[in-house]
């Protein structure tokens, strides 16, 4: 089946479910339009929906735009893993105290796997707005955790601040099982008959296993890595992109000392540096720093260098071949590259590193933008008062 196949709101109650197949629903504009109301018998709003009790639900189903840019769920195709933000998104509330019990899910969930008690765990389908209408897109059936994860990374709590009030979300962390399709007779004995998922001979042999060993196969898609145009590489939103201006601002009449700020942005993205330092700040030979990345355990672990190029540009201003050139040159043997810019690559130097295979990380403005909210910093006051308190510059 080719991956935007669809089905119409006619078919939706005898459907199969298939991975990146297009659920459409009716096209009158308003809620009744949702097609998960008709294809699994769930409510028509939320980003958590559930058939059964809600302290023992049967089938739960997640729905992401995927475009929040303050809770950014992720769909990570090359590991088989899906980012789930819980729904505790605005202050004024306890992180599970919210109106359709999102996080209590969650909890009873991630609970359920800690405890070792697998076949308590309901069925998860993942959503994704196809952005017509009210259509879905079905991105797989997932269980909690990840290969290598633990209870003390799984589900974490996170600190978040909007309007100068604080508040926590759950960031939760899901594996999409390698099942390419679900069968409607399990989803009929679940939905039409109240039986658990694990009770039904129609359940998938994968999700079984799952249950039954803790083993997780992942569906992984060959990863590729294309050549970003400027608009994915640089913000979409206003509040965003006053960010990024506010970022090359401030340190517009001392460029060189983005270098410290950028290295403190690298280490986020690769948590697992262990060294960083930065060159002297004239002659530097194309590299700004120098640092070492942690890979494996760290009683058996291998230390890999990388070399960072951080250029603070306007916005605007591209990034050209000769810059990113220049960088390539003064790789060592066994060393990767970390090109971390205010602006963009323009086409032509991104093609360059992507159709010739150099090791080169691109760190865009709109990369600097996420990484930063992820940090807590939300907007561009937020940011301000950090780069005083964090790069102070002596002015004029």
């Amino acid at each position: 089946m080719s991956s935007n196949q669809g089905f119409s709101l006619s078919e939706l109650e005898s459907a199969d479910l298939i991975i990146d197949a297009c659920y459409s629903g009716s096209r009158k504009g308003n809620a009744g339009d949702e097609p998960l109301t008709h294809l699994l018998k769930v409510s028509n709003e939320g980003g958590f929906r559930i058939r059964g009790k809600r302290e023992d639900p049967l089938l739960i189903t997640l729905v992401s735009s995927l475009e929040d840019l303050d809770w950014p769920d992720e769909l990570d195709l090359s590991t088989g893993t899906f980012t789930y933000y819980g729904d505790n998104k605005e202050p004024g509330r306890k992180l599970d105290q919210t109106k359709r019990y999102g996080n209590n899910l969650l909890e009873l969930i991630f609970e359920n796997l800690h405890s070792g008690q697998r076949e308590r765990i309901p069925p998860i389908l993942v959503f994704t707005k196809a952005g017509i209408y009210r259509d879905k897109i079905f991105r797989g059936l997932v269980v909690p955790g990840t290969i290598g994860s633990t209870h003390n990374d799984d589900l974490i709590s996170i600190w978040h601040t909007s309007e100068g009030q604080r508040f926590q979300n759950y960031r939760a962390t899901f594996t999409i099982l390698d099942i390419s399709r679900i069968p409607r007779k399990w989803l009929s004995d679940i939905i039409n008959h109240s039986v658990r998922g694990i009770d039904s001979k129609h359940a998938p042999k994968e999700w079984k296993t799952w249950v039954q060993s803790g083993r997780y196969k992942p569906l992984i898609s060959k990863r590729t890595q294309p050549v970003r145009t400027k608009a994915e590489q640089l913000p979409s939103g206003a509040s965003e992109l006053r960010m990024l201006q506010t970022l090359h601002g401030y340190f517009q009449e001392d460029p060189y000392a983005f270098e410290m700020c950028a290295a403190h942005l690298v280490r986020q993205c690769l948590p697992d540096t262990v060294e960083l330092d930065l060159t002297r700040r004239y002659r530097d030979g194309g590299r700004d720093g120098i640092g070492k990345l942690r890979i494996g355990r760290p009683e058996s672990s291998v230390l890999v260098d990388y070399a960072i190029e951080a250029k603070c540009y306007e916005p605007q201003t591209s990034i050209g071949v000769s810059k990113v050139s220049r960088l390539i040159s003064r790789l060592r043997h066994r060393q990767f590259g970390v090109l971390i810019t205010t602006s963009w690559v323009n086409t032509q130097a991104y093609k360059e590193i992507v159709e010739d295979g150099h090791p080169v990380m691109i760190l865009s403005g709109r990369d600097i933008v996420e990484l930063l909210k992820e940090a807590g910093v939300q907007n561009a006051t937020d940011l301000t008062k950090w780069l005083k308190a964090s790069f102070p510059i002596e002015r004029g």
